[in-house]
């Protein structure tokens, strides 16, 4: 009988480290890591002072890959993408030479980097705090913000009774912080100011999204290496119960204690490199700002990482796909509801999208992910009204754009902001900002959702959501829409004879509606 027990691993290409996580796969599927190991790079120094990784740095990073990839072959991991992962984080994301460092590290090691997106990266985070969804921290009527302060970015992922709220990336990392500390021409008293003064503003705008409401218990979950070295110095031996709360008050002496020190002493005091010397303090002082932005009286600290979400989701997760798009689903409606949206006309819409979209399956032949993206944009389609009715679809696009909505990749969110723009008035034109310049392939996916978006918004006219679609039949030449609710649906009558063209353009098929009862 074969061993049910599997071996995987996952190099993560960050911006002060590379680190290997290998791990132990029982028949349970949860990842048990083995062992951890990290070499030192100067990404972060490289891509934050000059834009590109030098190619000195690119060698260094390929020569720590190879030495893990001969610890893998020590455990007999095959060096293929099922067992093995390589990815790459915000320092490699942001670098000009982006695409000459993947090339090199291939070429040089026979592994395909993995540049991480915001949503992919999104994705990863709320995998690896799975193991803790049972634990208070997850309680019903809380909000937790998972918060990991990167060497270059702070990644946020926000959950509201367990569900994902949103999700966002801020370019303030603990090695951009450092480097602004360092910055030259200031005294130490200035140093400390600007460095403050961009850990309030990055505070604020976290704070922001919670404005104007009535916010329910609120904890913080602070991950990454600063936040561990923090936990191990005030309760030693906690990496037992993965999960430790720590009191605001000690990780705020231990920031002051760390900022006070030089990197040689911290070197020396605490065995660090000199690169987690560098960023120890400025990490710390966000974390504790944070916890003061909502006079919390505690941190919580986890020995995860985002690893081990990478390490999950290679395992096979045991949330399936339906889980995460019902959490894309509710990103949309908590952002639907932020702009004050009239969220029970785009549930309406999103539902008579949907069943559009599955009756004209033979014909549209997207992927089922556009599926998806179809219902996000009929659930904020409208919500460009937060800014202006006049041109609202318009406003609706841009929101969506820049909004970060969790499991979304950029061109998902350009997909369902362009979509909810061509759901009124001009079918969309190559003359249109955009539109003009993408692909024949994305520009035809568009067309066929919008197409659908359209139909399925001049069903609720009046947002009265008076009329129910009971079933949507396909003929050679007709989309049949059976509506039950009114004998007369004349409005809606009306708002297809208006909306209706782009479907007969994209599909070849006139809208009928045809009442029934029911």
């Amino acid at each position: 009988m074969a061993d049910p027990v599997r071996q995987l691993a996952v190099v993560d290409v960050g911006t002060t480290a590379i680190r290997l996580a290998v791990a132990e796969i029982g028949l349970d599927g949860v990842p048990r890591i083995l062992e951890q190991p990290r070499q030192n790079v100067t990404l972060g120094d490289d891509v934050f002072t000059r834009g590109e990784i030098a190619p000195r740095t690119i060698e260094t990073c390929a020569a720590g890959v190879r030495q893990f990839i001969r610890r893998l072959e020590e455990y007999g991991i095959p060096l293929d993408p099922e067992h093995v992962r390589v990815v790459a984080t915000s320092a490699v994301r942001e670098a000009a030479n982006r695409d000459t460092f993947v090339d090199r590290m291939y070429v040089a090691t026979g592994l395909e980097v993995q540049v991480i997106e915001e949503a992919e990266l999104s994705r990863y985070t709320y995998l690896s705090v799975q193991p803790f969804r049972r634990s208070p921290l997850f309680a019903p009527g809380l909000v937790t913000l998972v918060v990991e302060v990167g060497g270059g970015s702070t990644e946020v992922l926000a959950l509201r009774d367990g569900k994902v709220s949103f999700t966002q990336e801020h370019r303030l990392g603990a090695l951009r912080l450092w480097q602004l500390r360092e910055a030259g021409g200031l005294s130490v008293h200035g140093r400390r100011e600007v460095m403050e003064a961009h850990i309030q503003r990055f505070t604020d705008l976290l704070a922001g999204c919670f404005a104007g409401e009535t916010l329910p218990p609120l904890r913080v979950l602070a991950m990454g290496g600063d936040a561990r070295f923090a936990a191990s110095r005030l309760r030693p031996g906690w990496e037992a119960r993965r999960l430790v709360a720590l009191p605001v008050g000690r990780v705020a002496a231990l920031a002051e204690d760390v900022l006070r020190q030089s990197e040689d002493d911290l070197v020396r005091r605490y065995a660090l490199s000199y690169v987690e010397a560098e960023t120890l303090g400025a990490a710390l002082r966000t974390y504790v700002s944070l916890a003061g932005a909502w006079r919390l009286r505690h941190l919580y600290v986890t020995t995860v990482s985002m690893r081990d979400g990478v390490l999950a989701d290679m395992a096979g997760p045991a949330e399936g796909d339906d889980v995460f798009a019902e959490q894309i689903r509710n990103a949309a409606v908590v952002l639907g509801e932020k702009y004050h949206g009239d969220m029970p006309h785009a549930r309406y819409v999103a539902s008579a999208s949907l069943q559009v979209y599955d009756a004209l399956t033979d014909r549209h032949r997207l992927p089922l992910r556009n599926r998806l993206i179809l219902e996000v944009a009929a659930l904020l389609h409208e919500a460009g009204m937060f800014v202006s009715t006049r041109s609202h679809h318009k406003h609706s696009m841009y929101l969506i754009h820049n909004s970060d909505i969790f499991g979304l990749t950029a061109w998902d969110k350009e997909l369902a902001g362009l979509v909810a723009r061509y759901h009124r008035r001009s079918h969309p034109l190559m003359a249109h900002e955009i539109y003009g310049t993408l692909p024949h392939d994305r520009r035809l996916t568009v067309c066929k959702l919008a197409a659908i978006l359209r139909v399925a918004d001049a069903l609720d006219r009046s947002h009265s959501r008076r009329v129910r679609v009971q079933r949507v039949e396909i003929t050679d030449r007709e989309l049949r829409l059976l509506v039950a609710g009114v004998a007369d649906p004349a409005v809606e009558r009306l708002a297809l004879e208006q909306k209706a063209g782009l479907l007969a353009d994209v599909y070849g098929l006139r809208v009928v509606l045809c009442p029934v009862q029911g």
